[in-house]
């Protein structure tokens, strides 16, 4: 199955099984704004529950916080958005229609590594169990020959968008005409000048139309951390080096937002910012690269589904940055940031605020402003990338097509499924009393409509790691059918064992154990 059919299904089963519906649906919805359903908002915070014991509980230098979003709009001139935050904007004069010029940019890099992979593919096929891909891929005309174009065109997007003074517009309308990239729409390639629109949403404050002032929905919650930089340090005794996490929204005007959820208008962020010693930032950014690759991995996805794209020019303000990119069905995205952003941020609020934000170090009896690693994940993203990774249409020995979500048991929106065999006999009591025993544990459902077979199956859509089924035999002696999403097995045991036999697989401790 072609990996955009594979992306089409994700995100009908997202909709069709209560993980994500489009916000405000009954009124015909709103651009790229989503609602997370009943099994989504579970998945949702089992991601972040992760990741926050993550980074606060195995680290005993990082601490959380949950910042405003509403903040002074200063902020946002010291931290360069009301300036710089914009995106180059692009129309096409037969269709009407707005584009990012960057991103129909990068989906023509993303078009000569498809046609690479088709290649690879094909060839593949063809060899069968001969097939060395890494000479392949290194002698073949027809890769070489895309591989170099997509090399050449990724080098000049580079140079255009870390152009001295900011992005070159100029440069990148070139890229698209040089390119001969269509507008989707219409087909031509009447384009105009591309130019800039600032991303931040406006809102005004204040209880009368003549005492209201402009601030802004804040575009990333990293300012949040920054600016309460010395509250916590001071307040938390915090000594060099210690990080702060949070987890929170943020708004962008994206005027091209798609693929689902991996771009919208309102998201939430996990970011953490590590607060350093000048001098010892690089190895605490190649530190942290190596421990936010090892907690991706540990979702036991497969190391070749991700990859570092390290960049070689850098904003002003940093001295070191990389991506952690997984491959979804549309190609190798980011999922998350490391930065290394030096003494950029505090320099600029002490500059704007006029207050001192130095650390007192102790040990060499020193003042200095700190400087940062920031690690900043999207939740959506990463939501989108489990969700893709899970999603399996598993051909069965009978011929039958099962759909199931083979998500990791900790993610799983449902851990337990519990079904009385039938409505009598006293076994939907049974069943009920398991669920009040077990529901303090973990997140467990209850269902006893439908055979049991299309009981399983609705389980696995969801991704239910473990199903119970409650019998005649469960009254005598206490004993259940359980049974397991990725292999359906099925086995007897005992009541008393359930809670012993599935906590440990579906809590998050168990996951982080896998953590080298």
């Amino acid at each position: 199955m072609a990996q955009e059919d594979v992306f089409k299904k994700v995100v009908s089963h997202c909709k069709e099984y209560g993980f994500v519906f489009p916000s405000s649906e009954i009124y015909d919805g709103l651009g790229a704004v989503y609602d997370y359903g009943q099994n989504g908002v579970e998945l949702k915070n089992n991601i972040k529950n992760y990741w926050w014991q993550y980074m606060v509980r195995l680290h005993d230098n990082i601490v959380g916080l949950d910042s405003a979003i509403f903040m002074h709009p200063t902020i946002w001139k010291a931290s360069g958005h009301v300036d710089a935050f914009n995106d180059p904007l692009i129309d096409n004069r037969d269709s009407k229609k707005r584009y990012r010029a960057d991103v129909l940019i990068e989906e023509q890099i993303a078009k000569y590594e498809e046609k690479i992979e088709k290649e690879v593919a094909k060839a593949k096929k063809r060899f069968g169990d001969k097939f060395d891909e890494a000479q392949y891929r290194a002698t073949s005309e027809h890769v070489l020959e895309n591989q170099a174009k997509r090399d050449a065109l990724e080098k000049r997007y580079q140079e255009v968008m870390n152009a001295p003074g900011g992005i070159d517009l100029d440069g990148m309308k070139q890229i698209i005409l040089d390119e001969e990239i269509v507008c989707p729409i219409s087909g031509t390639r009447n384009w105009t000048d591309v130019r800039q629109f600032n991303l931040m949403f406006k809102t005004e404050m204040g209880a009368s139309a003549d005492g209201t002032s402009t601030i802004y929905l804040r575009p990333e919650t990293a300012q949040g951390i920054f600016v309460n930089y010395l509250n916590v340090q001071k307040t938390g005794r915090m000594k060099i080096p210690f990080g702060i996490a949070q987890i929170g929204k943020a708004f962008r005007n994206e005027i091209v937002a798609r693929q689902f959820i991996f771009r919208m208008r309102e998201f939430e962020q996990m970011e953490m910012q590590f607060f350093v010693k000048p001098g010892t930032e690089l190895e605490w950014f190649k530190t942290w690269k190596e421990r936010r690759m090892a907690w991706h991995q540990a979702l036991g996805f497969g190391a070749e589904n991700y990859r570092f794209h390290d960049h070689d020019k850098l904003a002003h303000y940093a001295n070191a940055a990389t991506d952690v990119e997984f491959k979804m069905p549309f190609g190798f995205k980011e999922v998350e940031g490391i930065h290394s952003r030096t003494n950029f941020d505090l320099s600029q609020h002490a500059k704007f605020s006029g207050k001192k934000i130095e650390y007192f170090d102790p040990e060499d009896n020193t003042s200095y402003t700190p400087y940062v690693i920031e690690t900043s994940i999207g939740v959506d993203r990463m939501f989108l990338s489990v969700i893709c990774h899970s999603y399996d249409e598993e051909k069965l020995e009978n011929g039958e097509t099962r759909t199931v979500l083979h998500l990791p048991a900790a993610l799983a929106p449902v851990k337990l499924a519990v079904f009385p065999l039938t409505k009598k006999d006293g076994l939907p009591e049974k069943a009920k009393e398991i669920i009040d025993a077990l529901k303090f544990h973990f997140n467990c459902k209850y269902e006893e409509k439908d055979q049991i077979g299309k009981r399983y199956r609705r389980q696995d859509a969801i991704g239910t790691p473990f199903c119970v089924t409650v019998d005649n035999q469960t009254l005598e002696d206490n004993t259940v059918t359980l049974r397991y999403r990725d292999t359906m097995e099925q086995k007897r045991v005992a009541i008393a064992d359930l809670q012993g036999i599935i906590e440990e697989q579906v809590s998050i401790p168990y996951l982080l154990k896998n953590l080298k």
